[in-house]
């Protein structure tokens, strides 16, 4: 049974955002200037954890020290929010650590995306508090990727359409409308979710998906794995984000996302639509996890029905 949802508390100018790798390490001669510099812009107040410029290997430091800073600024009273500089790989080897019964009583806002996927769902599994799919922390912050931020952690959302990518039409493969509690992220993440006591159970959700550097077999096979465990069984709809940088192999055209997506969403009869500002691009939407939300896959909209933070 999945717990109570639990909003955090909004953030406002001041409050004090943890800054952390918690898995993959920052790009050689990258620091953390530009995450600080996002933070004064947002009018926070950035903390920079010890361990967050370190590397071992593919790792940003050793399971320890990744762990360390990310299990002190969740439960740190004097920490408003936690902002993730990157993903990469590596929270599946700390995340069954985490102090979660602490964390519940004092929630805060967790944001970031790609491998932090794991991390948000771990969290709103465990605890039903919201956790927020959005942009990490080192990146520029476009004027939309910004506003998206602003709408859904510094108030509540009421009930209305998140702003659209007026560059980037959505695809609409099964026409309709559905609500249902948001979930998703990064479609590889979710499956490596499948069979652990993090993996949310999606029955009635509105699923979005992204991912980036995944062959089109690849995504094919995932999907597949996640059609036979039943996780898209009784879906209510579907969001399709961005699947970028996918590299070519022969064979590929007689399939494509396209065919993919028919393939394994097409015959759900629910609402399906791609193309959402949702992945590895830089206007991204900040969706929180767990919310009710609608999904308009005839008019390509993504509306919240409630507030993610209070």
């Amino acid at each position: 049974m999945q717990p109570k949802l639990i909003v955090p508390p909004r953030l406002a100018a001041g409050a004090r955002v943890a800054l952390l790798a918690p898995s993959g390490p920052l790009p050689e001669g990258e620091g953390t200037a530009e995450a600080v510099a996002n933070c004064r812009q947002l009018g926070l107040e950035a903390v920079v954890m010890p361990h967050a410029g370190n590397r071992w290997g593919y790792l940003a430091g050793s399971d320890d020290e990744r762990f360390s800073d990310l299990n002190d600024a969740l439960t740190d009273p004097a920490i408003d929010a936690v902002w993730c500089l990157r993903g990469g790989s590596g929270l599946n080897r700390i995340v069954h650590r985490l102090d979660f019964d602490r964390f519940a009583r004092q929630p805060k806002v967790v944001l970031g995306y790609s491998d932090i996927t794991v991390l948000l769902h771990a969290l709103r599994t465990k605890t039903g508090v919201v956790t927020f799919h959005g942009p990490i922390a080192r990146t520029p912050l476009t004027p939309f990727s910004q506003s998206a931020l602003k709408q859904v952690v510094f108030r509540p959302v009421a009930a209305g359409p998140l702003a659209t990518d007026p560059g980037k039409p959505v695809v609409t493969i099964t026409p309709g409308q559905a609500q249902g509690r948001l979930l998703g992220g990064n479609l590889t993440l979710l499956q490596a979710l499948i069979g652990t006591e993090y993996c949310p159970d999606f029955d009635g959700a509105i699923l979005f998906l992204e991912d980036v550097n995944e062959a089109v077999y690849r995504i094919d096979r995932t999907l597949a794995h996640l059609r036979l465990t039943g996780a898209l069984r009784r879906l209510a709809g579907v969001a399709i984000g961005r699947i970028t940088d996918v590299p070519r192999y022969p064979g590929d055209e007689a399939f494509g996302l396209e065919g993919i997506w028919q393939e394994y969403f097409g015959g759900l009869g629910v609402p399906v639509a791609s193309g959402f500002p949702i992945g590895h691009i830089d206007s991204q939407w900040t969706l929180p996890l767990g919310v009710m939300a609608e999904l308009d896959a005839t008019n390509g909209r993504v509306s919240l029905l409630g507030p993610a933070v209070k």
